[in-house]
């Protein structure tokens, strides 16, 4: 039997849902297997700096958002160039907003391969959608956290039970991996949000704290209300205001997030393969 030493919750979370996903699964798999739990997250800038190299004897859990039904692609070169696995075993799971997490798991899943990671299982978990307070509100609850346990129990037992590595854990997907999902408006047409960026109210204090939890270090410390860099919709500096000033106005970002919540109004399932 294969002896784990540490078992690692390594994820990018920046509202939290995917770290708490990742973070049950790698407790429960460190409690089963009576090891060293560990945590890294990679959400703000600073973290993804220098390479993070894990190795024999490390039981890592890797989680990401699903962003247009992938891997949020501007963590793609972090992923690629920073992370290896030198034979740790891996778990990918990917958190949802209550749609679909499409190809997100199986891309994940060949990342970490591509990257030195044995595979043994995966899953796919849904959290509150990072642009709505209605789809998957909440999540993960409860029940989502007995379902992250009974992965997590699965995970531990499979390394109990002599198992060794014999290629990529299945997972749901498609291969080769679909486009970006894009959203459409009633007459099929494209709505583009990728250069569409938060707003901010006169309720503004400086506090100072979108600028500190925003993922791309975009948002300006001495006047937040400049957005000079990349926006991915993560949310953070929304949900984290403590009075509420950031919004978006941009008609089709509306228009898309309250389709999503008609569409999609609904309790998804999680999915676990082991």
């Amino acid at each position: 039997m294969m002896k784990i030493n540490k078992v690692w919750a390594v994820f990018f979370s920046p509202t939290g849902g995917t770290e708490k996903v990742t973070a049950t699964v790698a407790q429960t798999v460190a409690k089963a297997l009576h090891t060293q739990y560990c945590s890294f997250g990679f959400t703000l800038p600073q973290n993804r700096e220098n390479e993070v190299v894990f190795g024999e004897g490390d039981l890592v859990v890797l989680g990401t958002p699903v962003i247009a039904g992938r891997v949020p692609n501007l963590l793609l070169s972090y992923l690629n160039d920073k992370i290896r696995g030198a034979g740790a075993i891996g778990v990918p799971v990917v958190s949802f907003g209550n749609r679909n997490y499409d190809d997100a798991l199986i891309e994940l899943r060949n990342i970490m391969e591509d990257k030195g990671f044995q595979t043994i299982a995966g899953g796919a978990f849904v959290s509150e959608h990072s642009f709505s307070r209605k789809l998957g509100a909440g999540r993960p609850d409860a029940e989502d956290i007995a379902q992250l346990t009974a992965f997590g129990e699965k995970i531990a037992e499979k390394v109990n039970s002599g198992w060794e590595y014999d290629g990529p854990v299945f997972v749901k997907g498609e291969e080769p991996i679909r486009p970006y999902f894009t959203p459409r408006d009633r007459h099929e047409g494209a709505i583009d949000i990728r250069k569409v960026k938060p707003k901010t109210g006169p309720e503004c204090c400086n506090c100072g704290i979108c600028a500190e939890v925003c993922p791309m270090g975009s948002i300006s410390k001495e006047d937040p209300s400049v957005i000079a860099g990349i926006c991915i919709k993560c949310c953070a500096c929304i949900k984290k205001c403590p009075v509420g000033a950031k919004h978006f106005d941009d008609p089709g970002f509306i228009y898309h997030k309250e389709e999503l919540e008609e569409l999609y109004e609904r309790r998804a399932e999680d999915e676990y393969f082991v």
